[in-house]
């Protein structure tokens, strides 16, 4: 009894011996370091370059973190889509990865520049992007999702784009070079607008010249005593298979500053009549005219003069309302009434036409 309870203990012991210890799992086969396949390429075309943006992977197929990088190939194939495999390679980039191998990696951008053969000989064409991440040892998991641009011809930027701020806004204006254009091959422009500190970048229109030596457009958007840059983008647009309509812009002219300053005074008021009236001693003449409609408009001033002498303001304060009393007047007197307008910047119009009235002795 006492020789069998000694070997339960000697074999208890032994037990806890291997389980402290632990035991050893299944064995893993080693990783092939295969890239994940990038999955957001985008791509944007702006004249004969293409930006191509994407976020290289941190990950393999078997969800290790990527130790050995190797790089990235861009791909592209004219006409073909989608793509098979990575057949004509026109560049590549490094895939760094990052000192946290927890961060996401920063987004990769790669400019590839379109042949202009390439753009003359396939105008209604297109090209398909894709991304071949390769390991250190030249092999991919497969090419990353395709993206497609247009190779339509473009032409170069407007040249002599010149402003000048009138009462309606800002004139834009810039001559239309003559060079020879596919069968099918719309050109467009595209007029930009941005305020001095770079914010509200926007596309103010689209415009079809009628004229074929000279391009004009006015922005009556602007506002007063604000700075702007403008540029002006050349657009080819034809029809390609399946009644597809490809677009495309050129580069831009060079910005162009303008003060939008306002030295432009409203409209004369027009209509102005003068009646004499008077409450028992009392005697006045009540001007009356039609309102101007300008939205800047701040007010009017009311001149008077007598025969043979000068008009001079008689209103202390802006009138707000096309209407005035003039009480100071005498008996046999006759009085001479022109009106001005004014706007919020002090620009003042030329007065009306001038209206009479006399007082009664």
């Amino acid at each position: 009894m006492r020789c069998h309870r000694q070997i339960l203990t000697a074999a208890s012991a032994i037990l806890s011996l291997l389980t402290a210890c632990g035991t050893p799992g299944l064995p893993t086969p080693p990783s092939l370091e295969l890239a994940t396949p990038v999955a957001d390429l985008s791509a944007t075309r702006k004249g004969d370059r293409v930006l191509l943006t994407w976020t290289p992977p941190r990950e393999t197929t078997d969800r290790r973190i990527i130790k050995h990088p190797g790089a990235m190939r861009v791909c592209r194939s004219i006409n073909e889509f989608p793509i098979a495999q990575c057949a004509n390679v026109v560049g590549q980039a490094a895939q760094r990865m990052p000192a946290d191998r927890s961060a996401k990696p920063a987004k990769i951008e790669f400019s590839d520049l379109l042949p202009e053969s390439l753009q003359q000989h396939a105008p209604t064409g297109l090209a398909t992007y894709a991304i071949e991440v390769m390991n250190a040892r030249g092999r991919s998991a497969g090419l990353s999702n395709q993206v497609r641009v247009a190779l339509v011809p473009t032409w170069p930027p407007p040249s002599k784009v010149k402003a000048q701020v009138t009462a309606d806004g800002v004139l834009l204006g810039w001559p239309i070079r003559t060079s020879a254009e596919n069968s099918g091959l719309r050109r467009l422009y595209h007029i930009y607008r941005q305020a001095e500190d770079g914010s509200n970048d926007a596309m103010l229109a689209e415009l079809s010249p009628d004229s074929k030596a000279e391009a004009k457009f006015v922005d009556r958007s602007a506002e007063w005593e604000k700075i702007y840059l403008y540029r002006v983008t050349a657009v080819s647009r034809i029809t390609g298979a399946g009644n597809e309509v490809l677009e495309v812009e050129g580069a831009d002219s060079p910005p162009l500053k303008v003060f939008v300053h306002d030295i432009f005074p409203p409209a004369a008021p027009s209509g102005v009549q003068a009646v004499f009236s008077g409450v028992g001693q009392q005697r006045f003449i009540d001007l009356t005219w039609a309102p101007n409609t300008e939205n800047d408009l701040a007010g009017y001033n009311v001149y008077r003069r007598e025969a043979e002498g000068q008009a001079a303001r008689v209103n202390a304060d802006l009138v707000k309302t096309p209407a005035f009393r003039d009480a100071n007047v005498a008996p046999g007197r006759k009085y001479f009434y022109s009106v001005s307008a004014v706007d919020l910047r002090g620009n003042e119009s030329a007065h009306s036409v001038e209206t009479s009235e006399s007082v009664p002795e």
